[in-house]
């Protein structure tokens, strides 16, 4: 059975390399602990039959030869000897049944424990068994997964040292030549090539990053109308440049900036993949809708968050996540992925025992106890904006921040749609804040670095520029680069690290957190307080806010200074 991950070959120049050396070693290594590892999976022979045409007599004859493949992985899951709890699968999300329905009496609870621990100990032993029979397999997998990282390492370095040696690259090109490199990977990957010329690799991905940035400039000819107020700034900014003797490095830089957050797909594709994203909404919201007619209990308890998402979240999250162009049918699977995340449907069916009247032939009447149904439908939707941040790695999801703040150059493609207004309407409340205040060092300090992000938009769990920024990532960044060390937390995390200070306290630096914006425990959002009854957080975008408005005095949680 051919490796999954391919032995690259590099020739021995480029071992000498100085850039390279080190990241071929490790690329050799990684290959080394990857055959040892698939070595150890057990093995097992298949007998096969071979058909063959004898030269001298022309007779078909059938010849056996045995094939050593690796035993298939055992499952890691136990079998279960109680009874299995039905699960439904309603468009896509799963539906658990929970009942509750359990004996008080003596007997049945003592007989219960003893069945426990006889189940515990042979889960325990099974557990163990399945351990060691798995182990192989595990440490296979983890090997395969490290020369994966250190095969694309090196044929990126190797790809560097190219474009290095021929016309250098810019910002945009060399996101371009990343992404065709684990694209390239992925296929000879999949040929199950056991040994791969890491020049061919670069190679073919060079092509096929040039081929890729040749379709983003034949987008962006097809949309010449879009692009006309951008292309009289630019050419705006080459006047500025002429005059200041730099026109060709700012305009090269703005050409990139202007490709690389722009959607390369075809509006077909980005408008279809929306609408199959409405279908697998639509049909969850026909399940629930049937959901009494498809069920039979005797009482239904809905708890059903609204069936909705961002359209631009969407298409930013599918183009991030591949990196370029794609097709409706190659983002089937992601589609089906993200509806899984954001939407979860379940049902909680308990168990009431309630008595009624029942009449006999014979005009006598008696009270029956009988069992009582009572169903709980619940639906949480994740909020699909928060899922990017699970999904995608750290590349990626700078990516689906500068789509997120361009609309992917194209605002027009969802004018119909709620959530475009917050977009194309950004302006935000500026707010002077007053001298006096600016005169402590920590809070000028904090509010120099604060206001460069001044209309970021909100990206949940960024938190850095180039991925732009949640409400406590925001808080994180400014407060790291302003003479404090807290790291990387959440808005509670910030609250523990902080001594609560009273309203009537407060100053300007001082953090402000509130609770209950969403369904988290303890402090949920958080910002800077700046005085006067004003601070700055993370909203959408990144601004200024009145901590007395209606909507922050309901969720208002406690100031905090920090240490």
């Amino acid at each position: 059975m051919p490796k999954k991950a391919p032995r690259l070959l590099f020739t021995e120049e480029e071992r000498q390399s100085p850039e390279l050396k080190r990241a071929v070693h490790k690329a050799d290594k990684a290959a080394d602990r990857l055959e040892k590892a698939e070595a150890n999976i057990p093995k097992k022979q298949i007998k096969k039959k071979e058909r063959l045409i004898d030269e001298k007599s022309g007779k078909v004859k059938t010849k056996i030869m045995f094939e050593e493949i690796d035993k298939k992985k055992p499952s890691s899951h136990l079998k279960s000897e109680a009874k299995a709890v039905p699960v439904n699968m309603a468009a896509g999300t799963a539906v658990n049944v929970l009942r509750e329905n359990e004996d008080d009496s003596t007997a049945a609870s003592t007989a219960h424990g003893i069945e426990k621990t006889a189940e515990t100990s042979i889960r325990t032993a099974k557990f163990t068994y399945r351990s060691t029979k798995l182990k192989p397999y595990s440490s296979a997998e983890k090997a395969e997964k490290q020369a994966d990282r250190a095969n694309i390492n090196a044929l990126n370095k190797q790809a560097k040292l190219r474009s290095r040696e021929t016309s250098g690259s810019n910002p945009a090109s060399k996101w371009q030549q990343k992404n065709a490199i684990k694209k390239e990977y992925a296929k000879v990957k999949k040929s199950g090539a056991s040994t791969q010329k890491a020049s061919e690799v670069t190679k073919k991905a060079s092509k096929e990053a040039a081929e890729t940035a040749k379709k983003a400039a034949e987008f962006v000819g097809r949309h010449k109308t879009a692009f006309l107020i951008i292309g009289l700034i630019a050419a705006l900014i080459v006047i500025i440049c002429v005059v200041c003797s730099s026109c060709s490095v700012i305009f090269e830089g703005a050409s990139s900036a202007i490709a690389g957050s722009t959607y390369p797909s075809e509006d077909s594709a980005v408008l279809g993949a929306e609408e199959k994203y409405k279908e697998l909404e639509q049909n969850l919201s026909d399940t629930i809708s049937n959901y009494e007619s498809t069920h039979s209990y005797d009482e239904y308890v809905y708890e059903l968050d609204d069936i909705e998402h961002d359209p631009y979240v969407l298409i930013s999250a599918l183009t991030a996540l591949h990196q370029g162009a794609w097709t409706v049918s190659e983002v089937e699977s992601d589609l089906s992925n993200l509806f899984a995340r954001q939407y979860i449907l379940t049902e909680t069916v308990t168990t009431e025992q309630r008595t009624r009247t029942v009449t006999h032939p014979d005009g006598s009447t008696s009270e029956e106890t009988y069992n009582y149904y009572i169903c709980t439908v619940t639906l949480i939707n994740n909020n699909l904006s928060h899922i990017p941040s699970e999904i995608l790695s750290e590349d990626q999801l700078e990516l689906y921040a500068i789509y997120m703040k361009t609309l992917g150059n194209r605002p027009d493609l969802f004018g119909d749609s709620v959530y475009v207004d917050k977009y194309i309407n950004t302006e935000y409340e500026d707010y002077a804040i007053p001298p006096d205040a600016l005169s402590d060092v920590k809070f000028a300090a904090m509010m120099n670095e604060a206001k460069k992000y001044l209309g970021y938009p909100y990206v949940w769990g960024g938190s850095t520029p180039s991925t732009s920024f949640d409400c406590s990532g925001f808080v994180c960044w400014v407060v790291n680069h302003s003479g404090w060390s807290v790291g990387r937390t959440t808005a509670e995390g910030l609250r523990q690290q902080c001594v609560r200070v009273s309203p009537s306290n407060a100053k300007p630096g001082d953090l402000i957190f509130f609770e209950k914006t969403y369904n988290t425990a303890g402090a949920s959002h958080v910002g800077i307080y700046v005085g006067d009854g004003m601070m700055i957080h993370c909203g959408d975008p990144i601004q200024y806010a009145n901590v007395n408005s209606a909507y922050f005095s309901s969720h208002f949680m406690q100031y905090g200074r920090l240490p």
